[in-house]
This record gives C-alpha cells, sequence and structure tokens, in this order.
C-alpha cells in the first residue's frame, strides 16, 4: 500500500475577476432609472464629499466625469493636482447652477401642496377586510366568530378556500360538520361565489344566487365543465338532450359570471416607469434626447477643499476625504459613462427603426444585440445591461428598449420583417376570421405566405400559444 502524506505545490494560473469598481460601474449601467436615484441617494448618505442639492452654488462644486485616460488607481501625488482641477470647475459653472437654481424653484407652498396630495391618498379595501366587516356583523357566537375568521384567512385574493375540509379539521379542531356550516354562512357573503374550493362551485354558487340552480347552465357546470372549456356543444347537446343552440346559448350565460370573485379587489398599484430616452421627430429627422432631469447632478463639497488646505487637518483626517473624494469621481464618472453607452445604443435603434417611427409594428425591423455592439465595438453583454428595464418614448409610444430587438423572417422580395410583426399579422387574422369556422394554424400560414411573409406552421402555432389565442377547434362557434 503506498504511504499518504501531505503535500504543499505552487500553480500558476490567469484567472479574470472583476474589481470591485468595474462591478458597481456594470451595477450602474444595468439599473433603471429609478433605482439608480435610490443607489445615488444611498451613496449620498455614505459620501459627505458628495452633495445633489444646490440651494447655494458658492458652496457646491460639479465634477465632470473623469476622461478614460486617467487611471482609476492614480498615486497620491496626483491627488492634489486633480483636486485643483476640480475645483476650477466651480468658477465656470457658477452661472449655470445660479440659473438653473432660478429655473426650478421649490417653494414652501410646493412641499406643502405635494404633502396635502400624499396625506389625501386613501387605501382601497381588500377582499380580507371586505369579508371580516360582514363577517362582524353577521350576528355570530364567540366560537363562530372565531372559526369565521380563520377560516376568512385561508381565502385567497381570487376568493378561493386554500384549504381543504380534512386539513381545516386536523388545523382547527372543530368537526367537519361545524367547518361545512360556516363555510356555507360564508359564501353567503359579498362578492357572489366567494369561498368556493373550486371553479366549479364558484359558478354553482352564482348561478344559485341568480335563481338559476335548476337550469341547463348549472347542469352543465356540474356536469360538463371540461366539455364546455373545449367548446364540444353537440356532445353537450347530445348529453343533456337539448338542441346544440340551447347549449351555446347557456355556455353564453355562464360566460358572464365571475370565476374570480375577488377580482374586484385586487390591488391595482401601478407601477410607475421613466423614460431614459426620448425620440422626437425634428424638421424631418428623429432626434434622440437623454432624460437627464431625472439623473441627480452630484458635485463635491468645496468645504473639503478647504479642509485639505487646512495645516491643522489631520492625516488621517485628509486620508478620509481622499478616499472619499475619489469614490466620488468615480461616481460620477460611472453615471457619465452609463448615459453615453445608452445614449449610443439609443441612436442606433433609431437608426434601424425609422419604418417602425413612421409607419408603425407592421415596419418593426429584425434587430439584434449583437449588431448593434458590433457597430458600437462593445460587447454584446453590455449591450444587454444597458438596456435591461430602460424605456424609450417615443411618437408611437413609451417602449421598453428591448421592445425593438426580435428577430425576423426573410419576406418574398428578400426583406426582413420581425417577429411581433408576424404576431401582430396573426392577431390581425383572428379577429377578422369566421367565428363559424376559424382559422386553422396551416391556414393562417398559406394566408400569411400570401401577404409574402414565408413562415413554419409550427412557428404559426408557438407564436399563437404566446398570444393566448385559442386552437381553432376551441375558437369556433355555432
Amino acid at each position: 500500500m503506498a504511504e499518504q502524506y501531505l503535500s504543499q505545490t505552487q500553480q500558476l494560473s490567469q484567472r479574470q475577476i472583476l474589481a470591485p469598481m468595474l462591478r458597481h460601474s456594470l451595477e450602474m449601467l444595468q439599473v433603471p432609472m429609478l433605482e439608480l436615484q435610490t443607489l445615488v441617494q444611498n451613496e449620498l448618505q455614505q459620501n459627505p464629499t458628495l452633495e445633489e442639492e444646490l440651494t447655494d452654488s458658492n458652496d457646491r462644486l460639479e465634477v465632470e466625469p473623469i476622461s478614460d485616460d486617467k487611471d482609476d488607481a492614480a498615486p497620491e501625488g496626483d491627488f492634489d493636482e486633480r483636486f485643483e482641477a476640480l475645483a476650477k470647475l466651480d468658477d465656470e459653472y457658477r452661472d449655470n447652477f445660479q440659473q438653473s437654481r432660478s429655473a426650478s424653484s421649490y417653494t414652501s407652498d410646493d412641499a406643502a401642496r405635494r404633502q396635502f396630495f400624499l396625506d389625501s391618498l386613501s387605501k382601497p379595501e381588500s377582499l380580507q377586510e371586505h369579508l371580516l366587516v360582514q363577517l362582524q356583523y353577521a350576528n355570530l357566537s364567540a366560537e363562530d366568530l372565531q372559526l369565521g375568521e380563520f377560516l376568512l384567512g385561508n381565502i385567497n385574493d381570487d376568493g378561493y378556500m386554500t384549504a381543504s375540509i380534512e386539513e381545516l379539521v386536523e388545523t382547527t379542531g372543530y368537526t367537519e360538520a361545524d367547518i361545512l356550516r360556516m363555510l356555507a354562512h360564508i359564501q353567503e357573503f359579498d362578492p357572489v361565489g366567494v369561498a368556493a374550493r373550486d371553479l366549479r362551485e364558484c359558478l354553482i354558487l352564482q348561478l344559485h344566487r341568480l335563481g338559476a340552480g335548476d337550469s341547463l347552465a348549472a347542469r352543465i357546470v356540474r356536469d360538463h365543465l371540461m366539455a364546455l372549456a373545449s367548446h364540444k356543444y353537440a356532445e353537450i347537446g347530445r348529453a343533456q338532450k337539448v338542441a346544440p343552440e340551447e347549449v351555446q346559448a347557456a355556455a353564453q350565460f355562464i360566460a358572464t359570471l365571475e370565476p374570480k370573485p375577488g377580482r374586484a379587489f385586487e390591488s391595482t398599484a401601478t407601477t410607475y416607469v421613466l423614460a431614459e430616452v426620448i425620440v422626437a421627430r425634428n424638421e424631418g429627422k428623429y432626434v434622440v434626447t437623454l432624460n437627464n432631469e431625472q439623473i441627480p447632478h452630484l458635485h463635491i463639497s468645496r468645504h473639503y477643499r478647504q479642509l485639505m488646505a487646512d495645516k491643522s487637518t489631520s492625516r488621517e483626517v485628509k486620508d478620509f476625504i481622499r478616499q472619499k473624494i475619489q469614490a466620488g469621481e468615480f461616481l460620477i464618472k460611472s453615471i457619465g459613462q452609463r448615459q453615453q453607452t445608452i445614449s449610443r445604443i439609443a441612436d442606433e435603434i433609431v437608426k434601424v427603426q425609422e419604418d417602425f417611427l413612421d409607419h408603425g409594428v407592421s415596419r418593426l425591423r429584425p434587430l439584434t444585440m449583437a449588431e448593434i455592439a458590433d457597430k458600437l465595438g462593445i460587447h454584446e453583454t453590455t449591450v444587454s445591461r444597458a438596456i435591461a428595464n430602460k424605456y424609450m418614448q417615443t411618437p408611437r409610444g413609451t417602449f421598453e428598449m428591448k421592445y425593438f430587438f426580435t428577430p425576423g423572417f426573410k419576406t418574398e422580395d428578400g426583406s426582413q420583417v420581425s417577429n411581433k410583426t408576424i404576431k401582430d399579422q396573426i392577431v390581425h387574422l383572428v379577429q377578422q376570421e369566421d367565428s363559424t369556422n376559424p382559422l386553422s394554424d396551416q391556414r393562417m400560414v398559406e394566408l400569411l405566405r400570401q401577404s409574402g411573409t414565408k413562415v413554419a406552421r409550427r412557428t404559426v402555432a408557438k407564436y399563437r400559444e404566446e398570444l393566448k389565442i385559442l386552437p381553432s377547434h376551441m375558437r369556433r362557434s355555432l
């Protein structure tokens, strides 16, 4: 048996590791504008040398992005020279600061109006709150009230019970009869159909409330719900011994019921976005501008220059100030590079998509990130980061920047069309079809080919599913 022993060896290898400052720069490029504002606010709290407010331009010093030919890790001997250069910018931009301040003054009256608006916002009532109020006015015993509150806690936002009767019996210790009795009581609450255990029970509850508990519609829901979902009207008619036309009429009535009783109480919180890029037509040409008004304007406070020049300032304090100013300098450089990269990419997008801006989605051209990266001499991942969660405001509306990057197909005349254009054509075909004889996927392929677009049937089927369009046999009506 060979002898086992421990030993140490040296091995030389090369690995690519992102430096912390480079990771920070990539983060700046990727975050959308609203998150960038938060990120900058956090930096302002941690770095006392950085300031944003321009309440007194004499105490502010704007820092331009450092040019790429300067080393971010410059030796300390270069710091004083760089700091002096920064100080000179104060005199050059002082007039601009004053103009900016006067143009965007924010008075105490403005602050009062804003606070009044925020205080006036009301919170909508949730489904749970709505049910709890009804439970409290139901004149129940303390024990039933406790059980009712527990059952309400198992109703999801759509209005359905999320726990089975067996689970509730095991969890609460109440008998099955008690739980079913209280559940039936809650099912009488508003909205109609609430506390159902599945879709079938939800629809039945609504039909009973409408006085149609013994109707053909109720029998269809109770016994043929899956066949109804597949529009198998003839099969249901044979089972119920009625004409298919009667089944279709009942299906139309069922379609008016609410499959999600809690929908009316869904949170309607709006997701806000800010357009990073604004595209406008000027003298026959599309002009790209950045929404720099929303980007925080950072400055280095002159107070810290005075501390650096003060001989009584200790070396530890000077080292701290030097470190913070260099960090602030890098932050401003990162923001400047971020804006420049987004602007260059937006310019190229507009050059490619001019037909879309003129005529709409039917003229959207296929475009890949690799094409933009090659034109700008940057990496494809840089393009991906730069357009992530960024929005572009155009005369056609506001779009996410990645909207303009789509694969495409070659038409009969050799031109390229985007897959979004194909999807738009499929939607148009379905909207114009005869509901009694809907278009099959193969028929859509033939119609698209007639318009000059050659596409495979499986591609049409894939796009139809992405558009949430049912197959032809499920779109057919009698």
